[in-house]
């Protein structure tokens, strides 16, 4: 049955491509170098740990050299496997901070292109077997205007092997090129923060359902909304860090929430004036709506949620963060099919653990809340998230890959092509076959949403 579903979402792909004029790639975010169907220079990353094994804690002092553009950079480096459920793949993800000359402090470097900063992250996609969810998501984000963390391709090899396609990833956090907020102290609680809704952690790591006051608070209310001590939305400190931010400052994030809530379950939540609009930055929110709905990111509001807030400000979503489940790659929780809302996720999977806050179906009520989500949308499908800019962009990346056989030295080094790999719904035989289910998929997902926001 698998393969014949498969057959059908290829060959209705192809029926669909066969009636459009392909335009000219737009390599998007890539600075290609590709020449004559040829390619030089490819950017990769080699790291030496001389000898030693990466682990998850501590960060092993390490030396990462970067050859690109006919330069070669070399760096000190303390890196770690990071991740959640990722780290039980054997292609791992990891995070590093580049370090002086001798490894004592953190320094800033310039890496891709990007901002210096000492913060990175080489996310190695594995369940992911088209390679390009998370970049394709976070690209589309900055191309709507929506801040995401600059992503680029790499190979990557430790200690002389190969290990594949890599993207490199600005690590979120507070700076003026990435979460522009300002910085906190001790003498004012009213500043910069970015909470993230997550997993309860302890001791720095995630720990099931565990509850440490100290990393995290819970929401005051329910995925229904109702009033509850025992809440099951954690929102974690992510700046100022655990063990930098003050008990003052605890109280003041979490009465921001506590507003935002309260605000929302009253009668004049969609006031104007005094409802949640006055509290919350609602552009914000329709883009990170927007973002996660296109991509039916089924983690979307309920894991790896970023929200921030500065001086005086207002509360923000974002920045986006992990999205290889995305673009139907789950089999679980109805995340393949390219219809339904993400924000309902609490109907179609009660039974999970983690649930998405009551915000987003309160919003949805919202008239107002509606149809600046259906103007913008309409906005944005004129460019930004037309279906022939998002299949530029998918295109774009699979041809920069292939020019380069990093496709192939990716699936020589993991044989996983025609391979059930958690939590994988379509299993290709091929990385063509991955890409054109992929882009079939986006293109009913597309349909789906054009007609449902049209008749808000």
């Amino acid at each position: 049955m698998n393969c014949i579903r498969n057959f059908l979402i290829i060959l209705s792909f192809l029926i669909i491509n066969a009636c459009n004029t392909k335009e000219a790639l737009d390599l998007n975010n890539i600075e290609s170098q590709i020449e004559d169907g040829s390619i030089s220079n490819f950017p990769r990353i080699t790291i030496n740990t001389f000898g030693e094994e990466i682990m998850d804690e501590p960060k092993l002092n390490a030396q990462l050299t970067v050859f690109e553009d006919a330069i070669e950079s070399q760096y000190n480096i303390g890196i770690e496997i990071r991740g959640s459920s990722s780290q039980m793949f054997p292609k791992k993800s990891y995070g590093f901070e580049s370090k002086n000359s001798d490894f004592t402090d953190d320094m800033d470097i310039e890496l891709g292109g990007f901002p210096s900063e000492e913060d990175w992250i080489l996310y190695g996609p594995y369940s992911d077997k088209s390679l390009i969810r998370n970049k394709l998501s976070f690209d589309l984000s900055n191309a709507i205007g929506f801040s995401a963390s600059r992503t680029k391709f790499y190979d990557l090899y430790i200690n002389e092997d190969i290990m594949g396609v890599y993207v490199l990833m600005e690590k979120i956090k507070r700076d003026k090129n990435r979460v522009d907020i300002s910085k906190t102290n001790e003498d004012s609680i009213d500043s910069g923060y970015i909470i993230k809704i997550d997993k309860p952690t302890g001791d720095g790591e995630s720990c099931g359902t565990c509850y440490d006051e100290s990393f995290s608070f819970r929401s005051n209310f329910d995925n229904k909304g109702n009033s509850s001590d025992s809440s099951n939305i954690f929102f974690i400190y992510h700046y100022p860090k655990p063990d930098d931010i003050t008990n003052d400052q605890k109280q003041f994030i979490s009465s921001i929430i506590y507003e935002f809530e309260t605000t929302l379950l009253s009668d004049y939540f969609d006031d104007p004036e005094i409802g949640y609009d006055s509290i919350i930055d609602t552009d914000s929110f329709i883009d990170f709506f927007i973002v996660n709905e296109l991509t039916k990111n089924p983690d979307g509001y309920r894991l790896s949620t970023y929200l921030n807030r500065d001086t005086m400000g207002k509360l923000r979503m974002g920045p986006i963060w992990d999205f290889n489940l995305a673009f139907g790659n789950v089999d679980y929780c109805d995340g393949m099919n390219p219809e339904g809302w993400v924000y309902n996720f609490n109907s179609i999977c009660p039974s999970d653990f983690w649930q998405v806050p009551f915000w987003w179906e309160r919003l949805m009520e919202s008239e107002s809340f509606k149809n600046k989500l259906k103007i913008r949308w309409e906005t944005l499908r004129q460019a930004e998230l037309s279906t022939s800019s998002i299949y530029n962009m998918v295109d774009s990346y699979t041809e920069y890959l292939t020019s380069n056989k990093s496709i192939s030295k990716n699936f020589n080094k993991w044989t996983i092509l025609g391979q059930y790999i958690w939590p994988n719904y379509f299993v290709g035989d091929t990385h063509e076959s991955e890409i054109i289910y992929m882009k079939e998929w986006i293109n009913r997902r597309i349909y789906w949403m054009d007609t449902k926001i049209n008749n808000f």
